[in-house]
């Protein structure tokens, strides 16, 4: 009898869940190195491919984008399947999107792929695309938004990609400093950006890749292949359009609990544009803030990426260095070219109407 009960006790003592199991994960298993090479920079009479990867663009905002890169010195050619509507929304089936990306990647005359527009749609693509083929013919990758699961699908394929605008801004004629600071990023003017100081950042500097984008697309790539914040020495951007508090709080918390926090060297948080005021919070920003305390890495808030009218250009999978000083902050990408620094305030932009902007942003 005390052998069975032994027995039955050892049983117990191997079906534990307690923290000390050997078999428990760490939540820093399964991280990879991200190491991206820099595609080409552009240059006069290179080709340029508009693709729909997520929901539609009416063909006028497309062919407008078209005059706006040629009057850049481009020559724009546009994907196959543009300007199909499948479903009420998206931009034709997962074939026929999956089918326009492998076109501009494998015609060795392209030199760069512009997303017309987000929405939603690229989540129904991660498995339909290889991370090999994606580094087989490197060229940038440019869009922002529903966008976001592409540039994690190229950090984790080894190439760096650019989060800027897409043809449903550009069509409206290309000369905002959003778009020529994006057109001069594909041509080699690196910029570096000077911001002022903002109440919720959290001083220090910090150097690692640059990975995220907007906040309720990447976080449920977790786990896939498109999951760039597997990767070490994260510095991670987050922007959101349209969001309750209680719902971006959910996301970061999602992004805590799976290690991603623990592996950031620091934290840049653009635009929440639209988005609720449901807590007592004074902004998103103070939410978050408060999250990120513990982790006593840098952060640096007010960052005009996202979905406001000023939609500045990053370089995801760069390494980058940020420095939140009192009186201000820098971003800074450690890549080849020509570094030009631009300051952050002096930038405007005509106001986009609320329900055009929802719109564009697949919200309404």
């Amino acid at each position: 009898m005390l052998a069975i009960f032994l027995g039955l006790l050892g049983m117990a003592t191997l079906n534990s869940c307690s923290d000390d199991d050997d078999d428990q994960k760490s939540p820093q298993e399964g991280t990879v190195v991200i190491n991206c090479i820099k595609p080409d920079y552009l240059k006069a009479g290179d080709k340029v491919a508009l693709i729909s990867p997520s929901y539609f663009t009416p063909m006028e905002n497309v062919e407008k984008t078209a005059e706006v890169l040629r009057g850049w010195g481009l020559e724009p050619v546009i994907g196959p399947n543009v300007g199909k509507i499948v479903d009420g929304r998206y931009a034709g089936t997962v074939s026929e999107r999956i089918s326009d990306i492998r076109w501009a990647l494998n015609d060795p005359s392209i030199k760069a792929i512009i997303c017309n527009r987000g929405g939603y749609g690229t989540i129904q693509l991660i498995d339909q695309l290889t991370l090999a083929e994606l580094k087989a013919s490197p060229k940038w990758l440019v869009g922002f938004s529903d966008i976001s699961t592409l540039h994690g699908l190229m950090s984790r394929s080894g190439v760096m990609s650019i989060h800027g605008t897409m043809s449903s801004f550009l069509a409206k004629g290309g000369t905002d400093e959003t778009s020529t600071l994006m057109r001069d990023l594909l041509m080699g003017n690196v910029p570096r950006y000077v911001l002022p100081a903002h109440q919720e950042n959290i001083l220090g500097k910090a150097s690692g890749v640059l990975v995220g984008g907007n906040l309720c697309t990447f976080v449920p790539n977790l786990g896939s292949q498109a999951d760039a914040t597997k990767g070490k020495d994260l510095i991670l951007f987050v922007e959101e359009v349209e969001e309750s508090m209680h719902n971006i709080d959910r996301q970061m918390r999602i992004l805590q609990m799976n290690g991603v926090l623990d592996r950031c060297k620091g934290v840049i948080l653009g635009e929440f544009t639209d988005c609720g005021t449901e807590f007592t919070y004074e902004s998103v920003e103070a939410m978050i803030h408060v999250m990120l305390t513990k982790y006593n890495i840098p952060v640096l808030c007010g960052f005009p990426g996202g979905h406001g009218d000023v939609n500045l250009p990053i370089v995801m999978g760069a390494p980058v260095t940020i420095d939140v000083r009192s009186d201000g902050a820098t971003l800074q990408f450690n890549i080849e070219g020509v570094q030009r620094e631009v300051h952050t305030a002096d930038i405007t932009a005509t106001p986009t109407p609320a329900a055009t902007r929802m719109m564009m942003a697949g919200k309404k």
